[in-house]
């Protein structure tokens, strides 16, 4: 069995409940300034905070200048103003109680530039009205939609449009626009980059028709960990980057994207319970601990097991087959790199700690719920 690597040597990991998922201030510190230095600005930067949903992660983002945040819930929000963070984007559409939500977020921090995005008439309607109704304002970025086709408008007249009924809607202010681009998974950083700036055209014709027009667009918040570094080339004022994945990093974006230099900062350590021969192990590593959103052959990596293939998964059951299986027995232990960290975090009510290869506490991942106070 291969050696594990020092950087992820954990000495007191007998007193670690398995699965568990730990990760190492150090690195993600590491992948942090890395995150910086590509923006050349951290007040460029609004990290995603969906990959880790935790409040010691946002200030350890604070403490290297990035004070600009986008999550995907209002539990992430409501996290990120309680770390102090004071610029805040919601990017999800909000709609039902979540408007009520909307409202009484914008009262409860009145210190924080709270911002959500829309790409529906009914909705700008329905979140101007209630704003209004209630004596405040909020920001709303129209959502664009160049090729995901998840949500969004397309660059045209319609996102014109609906912009303009922003800025004319006295509850709500027009704040710019949402791009996501999650569809761009060129591994070719050249083939990558010409799909974003193809994108980007219409986006920023929009823009200046809409700035000749009298309106005022105010940020570009564009792209995830993948396009990120063709953003941050543009040296564009009113493109902030919104990278995520990259501040723990994982095993998927690791090998899809070579061009990203970013060390996964979270890894899963788990035992081996049972070994039913013909070369396979038995782990205690079930699809209740690790995302199972990839192809269930690649839902983790091991290091130590280069060659191991996941044969087999089940709720609480990884079966893996490796040349290596002789060399096991139970109770061994194995780290393993997620494929896809996002998820998988959330699968945890706490993190296990690690520095100078021993777990020194626990951080609780406070923002996997749904609702927290508001």
């Amino acid at each position: 069995m291969k050696p594990l690597s020092r950087q992820y040597l954990i000495k007191n990991s007998h007193l670690l409940v398995t699965p568990a998922l730990v990760v190492f201030p150090e690195i993600i510190e590491m992948n942090i300034k890395q995150m910086v230095k590509m923006s050349s600005d951290p007040l460029k930067l609004r990290p995603h905070v969906k990959t880790y949903k935790m409040a010691e992660v946002v200030k350890l983002q604070l403490n290297h200048g990035i004070k600009k945040f986008k999550a995907a819930t209002f539990a992430e929000s409501e996290m990120v103003a309680e770390a102090g963070a004071q610029d805040i984007l919601l990017a999800y559409h909000i709609v039902g109680p979540n408007i009520k939500r909307a409202v009484n977020f914008v009262k409860k921090y009145p210190d924080v530039n709270f911002m959500v995005i829309a790409d529906h008439i009914e909705s700008i309607s329905e979140l101007n009205n209630a704003m209004v109704k209630a004596g405040e304002t909020i920001e709303v970025l129209l959502d664009i939609d160049t090729g995901l086709h998840r949500t969004g408008v397309e660059p045209g007249d319609q996102a014109f449009n609906l912009y303009k009924e922003i800025d004319n809607s006295p509850g709500i202010k027009a704040g710019g626009f949402h791009i996501y681009d999650g569809h761009l998974h060129q591994s070719d950083r050249k083939d990558r980059a010409v799909a974003v700036h193809q994108a980007f055209q219409k986006v920023s014709l929009l823009r200046d028709k809409l700035l000749s027009a009298g309106s005022k667009v105010p940020r570009l918040v564009c792209g995830g960990t993948a396009t990120f570094p063709i953003y941050a080339e543009m040296n564009d004022s009113f493109v902030e980057y919104s990278p995520g994945t990259c501040i723990f990093h994982d095993i998927g974006y690791d090998t899809m994207f070579p061009d990203l230099h970013f060390t996964p900062a979270a890894v899963i350590l788990t035992r081996v319970i049972s070994l039913p021969g013909q070369g396979l192990v038995t782990l205690d590593l079930g699809c209740k601990a690790v995302a199972s959103d990839p192809l269930m052959t690649n839902r983790v990596f091991f290091p130590q097991l280069p060659d191991a293939e996941l044969v087999l998964q089940n709720e609480e059951h990884l079966v893996i087959k490796t040349t290596q299986a002789s060399k096991l027995k139970p109770s061994n232990e194995l780290v393993g790199i997620p494929w896809h960290i996002c998820p998988t975090t959330a699968l945890n009510k706490e993190v296990g700690v690690v520095q100078n290869n021993y777990v020194k506490e626990f951080w609780k991942v406070v923002a996997r719920d749904r609702v927290l106070n508001i």
